[in-house]
């Protein structure tokens, strides 16, 4: 089962994609981001999105996709920015016709480093040692990916069961 894990953002959307060979032995198979420049509009930036991330994903065809809900932010206009750009990352995934997980930031960090409240280092040190990497994955945007590329595959198992 290949899972699409997707950090939204509008300058930076981090995608990461694993391969899940069983309910918990996973696989990174990419990680990079989407960017958008700053100089753009709202829309053109979005539509950049839309674009790439449809590429993407006709490319490497997931079996799901998660993607972070977002906390309420102190600035307020980047918090409505980025869920506009959420807002066109669902549209992508809902349009292919891939099956949608939206944890929270705590049932993410939970699910990997057993906390909810786990900083971004427990993290990124769960993240290597569950996926068996070398190096650190890079940029960071890209790095939650996996991360939530990982929630899906295991959550997807219990949703599977309980089924």
């Amino acid at each position: 089962m290949k899972i699409l894990g997707i950090d939204p953002g509008l300058a930076t959307v981090g995608l990461g994609l694993i391969e899940a060979t069983s309910a918990y032995e996973f696989q990174a198979l990419d990680w990079l981001t989407i960017e958008t420049a700053p100089g753009l509009t709202l829309a053109e930036r979005v539509q950049e999105i839309h674009e790439d991330l449809q590429s993407y994903v006709l490319q490497h065809q997931p079996d799901m996709a998660v993607v972070e809900k977002l906390y309420f932010s102190v600035n307020k206009k980047t918090a409505l920015d980025v869920a506009q750009a959420r807002g066109v990352i669902l549209q992508v995934v809902q349009e292919c016709a891939i099956p949608i997980l939206e944890p929270t930031p705590p049932q993410l960090k939970s699910c990997i480093a057993g906390d909810g409240a786990a900083d971004k280092q427990q993290m990124q040190d769960m993240l290597m040692h569950i996926l068996r990497l070398t190096e650190r994955p890079e940029p960071d945007d890209a790095a939650d990916a996996l991360a939530l590329a990982i929630y899906g595959a295991v959550q997807g198992n219990r949703v599977q069961l309980l089924a």
